[in-house]
């Protein structure tokens, strides 16, 4: 029993192979796998280590293993995955990384932090597609040669490791992307000038390190919004006590100024070096004018821009949750769900622009909901944990937009009727879109729907939702979810699509500054909340979307949106900040 070259015993064989996830993420052939946790550890240890069936699922363009303390080894297997974007190993006791890493051609995330690393292979440097490296938390001492071939790389952070220099190429104007560097708690000794010719560097932190200089030439980065360097023992006090205050900006101007020393013992020395100084900047002219000017620009697409924070499920303990039941697995499988926060519906007709959107995508992108269906609801309206289920239509009632309560198979007759009936006064032959989504349902014993803590159906897909979580101009904060017959794939694209539309309608309210106005569908509470000044809610038209896990009624995660795959959509002027 192997796996590109890796020999197992035949006992080790059966024991895996009975890993659930790995099996259902074969058979739905998914593209996204997470293995956490204290189960998934158990297995490891008593498997020997990891299931190598994992490395057959070559699908895969999002693989996590973490929190799994009995994974010390990783097989050179992970070169057949060859679709992955996102490798993410934190947590483990990995002591090596395989050299068939460098094979994953489309690579852009690599998080092996908080392991027992000493070293990564050259073959990293091979990568690339990388745009994220983290190898914080480990006991690294030196970085591969040939990083500068990651030219997409924008983000690296090898925090908390045993390093004592950064390699030559780290400094290469090659990198021509990349804007965060954190490099804290570890043994750097030296800064090299060179650092000036990462030319979108943003944000350097070299704090707990055996500094004793800041060069001169950091002051040439002109993107650098944030520097740390506390807790190194700097030759030049009074710039170590600027440092030790956190003020960039101080300290750039006095790097500029010549730093340490200057007018002060030698005068002469101090006037040659400044003068040196002067005609290197001379050199340097056309690319400062040149960066001045992408300043200039990157200033103008800042008021432009829309943002995207992403919340994850960590960092809100009290998160909304769904559990699927088995029931829909043979009437709608599929759904993700998520959050949105910051959306500003009060002003003119936000809420109508809104609405108007998702029927568009409805009509287009949904192929009129017989790909997918979205539903949006007023989060204080719902009430959690959720339950995705399914259900005799003949049990299953519900309060559908714009109606009285009624049983679900109450409303299908009554809209085939309506659908009917349209088509007789169009004089069409062909059916409709509400023919075509209703079709879904022919011959289902049961019919999906999304239930709360207190049993109410708050929604029925493809159908409708519940007029008790519609939404209103005072909704503030949404439950979105997107389901399918089709696959989780789809669901993830159309999330993308309708966040990305909402970033857009949000922007546009926020910049027409149209006046607030009620729905007048709320109540006294609502009404009260109506009037009241703006406030924070339209300081920014930033959305934060916060994520939400789908998993089974024994707890087992099943799907998050949005993972680190998701939302990477390239939008103009749309930044995704995770």
């Amino acid at each position: 029993f192997s796996v590109s070259g890796v020999q197992l015993s035949s006992m080790e064989g059966e024991s895996v192979n009975r890993w659930e996830e790995i099996e259902k993420a074969e058979k739905e052939k998914r593209r996204e796998l997470v293995l956490q946790g204290a189960n998934i550890d158990k297995k490891i240890q008593q498997a020997g280590g990891l299931n190598p069936k994992i490395y057959e699922l070559t699908l895969l363009n999002y693989l996590e293993i973490s929190q799994c303390p009995s994974l010390r080894v990783l097989h050179q297997g992970i070169e057949n995955l060859l679709h992955l974007q996102s490798l993410i190993l934190c947590r483990n006791k990995l002591s090596e990384i395989p050299k068939g890493v460098g094979s994953l051609k489309f690579l852009k995330v690599l998080d092996v932090s908080v392991n027992e690393l000493v070293s990564l292979p050259d073959e990293v440097s091979q990568l690339g597609e990388l745009t994220t490296l983290n190898i914080s938390c480990n006991k690294i001492q030196t970085l591969p040669g040939g990083l500068s071939r990651c030219t997409k790389l924008s983000s690296i952070n090898i925090s908390k490791n045993e390093i004592t220099k950064f390699p030559d190429d780290l400094y290469s104007d090659e990198l021509e992307l990349l804007s965060t560097i954190i490099a804290s708690e570890n043994a750097i000794e030296e800064l090299s000038g060179e650092i000036r010719c990462l030319t979108a560097l943003k944000n350097l932190d070299l704090s707990n390190n055996k500094l004793t200089d800041i060069p001169a030439e950091l002051a040439d980065c002109a993107r650098l919004k944030e520097i740390n360097f506390r807790g190194n023992s700097l030759k030049d006090k009074r710039l170590e006590k600027m440092v030790n205050g956190c003020q960039t900006k101080s300290v750039l101007d006095y790097l500029r100024a010549g730093g340490r020393g200057r007018g002060k013992g030698k005068p002469q020395e101090a006037g040659e070096k400044e003068a040196g100084r002067e005609k290197e900047r001379k050199k340097k002219a056309d690319r400062r004018q040149k960066s001045k000017k992408e300043t200039e620009e990157e200033e103008e697409e800042d008021l432009n821009r829309m943002v995207v924070r992403i919340l994850h499920v960590s960092e809100s303990p009290a998160a909304l949750t769904v559990k699927a039941t088995p029931a829909v697995k043979d009437v709608r499988p599929y759904i993700v769900c998520c959050v949105v926060k910051g959306m500003n519906l009060k002003p003119g007709n936000a809420l109508k622009r809104f609405l108007t959107a998702q029927i568009k995508l409805h009509d287009e992108i949904c192929e009129k909901r017989t790909a997918a269906t979205i539903a949006t609801h007023d989060l204080q309206l719902v009430k959690g944990p959720l339950l995705y289920d399914a259900r005799p239509p003949k049990t299953l009632k519900i309060i559908p937009l714009g109606r009285k309560e009624m049983k679900a198979v109450d409303l299908v007759r009554q809209l085939q009727l309506e659908a009917e009936e349209q088509r007789k006064q169009k004089r069409r032959q062909n059916v409709s879109g509400l023919h075509k989504y209703l079709q879904l349902l022919d011959g289902k014993e049961n019919y999906p729907c999304v239930v709360d803590a207190d049993d109410h159906v708050i929604s029925f897909p493809p159908i409708t939702n519940s007029d008790k979580t519609k939404m209103r101009k005072s909704t503030r904060e949404l439950f979105v979810e997107v389901t399918s017959s089709t696959s989780l794939q789809i669901c993830k694209d159309i999330m993308d699509s309708l966040i990305v539309k909402m970033a857009e309608l949000n922007k546009f309210t926020f910049d027409h500054r149209e006046e607030a106005t009620s729905d007048g569908e709320d109540g006294p509470a609502r009404r009260e909340e109506a009037v009241e000044p703006p406030g924070d809610e339209t300081a920014s038209p930033e959305l934060i979307v916060q994520q939400v896990r789908i998993a089974d009624t024994d707890g087992n995660l099943k799907v998050v949106y949005p993972s680190k795959t998701d939302l990477n959509v390239d939008v103009r002027n749309l930044t995704v900040i995770r």
